[in-house]
């Protein structure tokens, strides 16, 4: 099936990833998401959509773990709990820069035709607010 939407677990390169880090032990898991960030964020030619797709979703899994984050998707996230990764937003945010930043498969793929930002790039767009860290006083007002 390839892309189904927009989301960061809307398509099958993400399920899959989802279900290598399910696989994983409990142990390994940070590792896993950890790496898969590294992977992308380091990534100096070419980004490939793969490595982007899976980066896209580890990324959302240390977001789902922000105040105001999304839960990982029910059916295509990961089943097995998820490690904390709160130690992985500086490294969330880098991935998702690179993920945006040329040479990118995906934000070839997603680029709109009038060059405005698309369902896609809001997608990670809300991804990187909700990664980037809050001032003191913003945080008081959430609570």
């Amino acid at each position: 099936m390839g892309t189904w939407d927009v989301g960061p677990f809307d398509n099958d390169t993400a399920a899959d990833w989802c279900g290598d880090l399910d696989d994983a032990s409990p142990d390994a898991r940070q590792g896993l998401v950890r790496d898969t960030l590294a992977r992308a964020a380091e990534t100096i030619d070419f980004l490939d959509a793969h490595v982007a797709d899976e980066a896209i979703a580890a990324a959302a899994l240390v977001a789902a773990q922000c105040p105001g984050g999304d839960p990982a998707h029910p059916h295509y996230g990961p089943d097995e709990p998820v490690p904390d990764l709160t130690g992985l937003h500086a490294l969330a945010l880098r991935t998702l820069d690179r993920v945006m930043t040329e040479p990118s498969e995906l934000l070839e793929l997603w680029a709109e035709p009038n060059g405005s930002p698309g369902p896609w790039q809001a997608t990670i767009n809300r991804l990187r607010s909700t990664l980037t860290p809050r001032p003191p006083e913003e945080q008081l007002h959430l609570s």
